[in-house]
């Protein structure tokens, strides 16, 4: 979606640059700022690329005591306090450690709005909790 609005907006620039009268004293100066447009508009393409990969790219981990309760197990982050019901592949977490799950955190579908973090794996597991 977003190379359709960046060719888009690069045809607008090359039919701008291109639909002014040329003249033989400007003809160098005018090529000029074409380059100088298309070179700025690949710069910013790159720069949007990179950290929309960087973003995507980024391995999403909670870090904290694992607890079992009534409704399955939950994380509570170290970072920001957040409480988490723990879904997703489970396997390996054990209540009552201090953990690293790698995953992503989904918002609840059900009336209490808990956050919900999907696991993918266990990063590391650092032993027994301490209170």
């Amino acid at each position: 979606m977003t190379s359709k609005y960046l060719s888009g907006v690069l045809v607008i620039a090359l039919t701008m640059a291109l639909a002014t009268p040329a003249r033989a004293k400007s003809m160098q100066t005018t090529g000029d700022e074409i380059v100088a447009g298309i070179v700025a508009v690949a710069a910013v393409v790159v720069v949007v690329v990179v950290v929309v990969a960087i973003h995507y790219s980024k391995k999403r981990a909670v870090t904290g005591c694992v607890i079992s309760g009534e409704n399955g197990m939950s994380v509570t982050d170290e970072k920001d306090g957040q409480v988490y019901a723990l879904s997703g592949n489970t396997t390996g977490v054990k209540p009552g450690d201090r953990m690293r799950l790698h995953g992503k955190k989904l918002k609840s579908k059900g009336a209490d709005k808990t956050l919900v973090w999907e696991a993918k794996e266990v990063t590391k597991d650092y032993g027994v909790c301490r209170p």
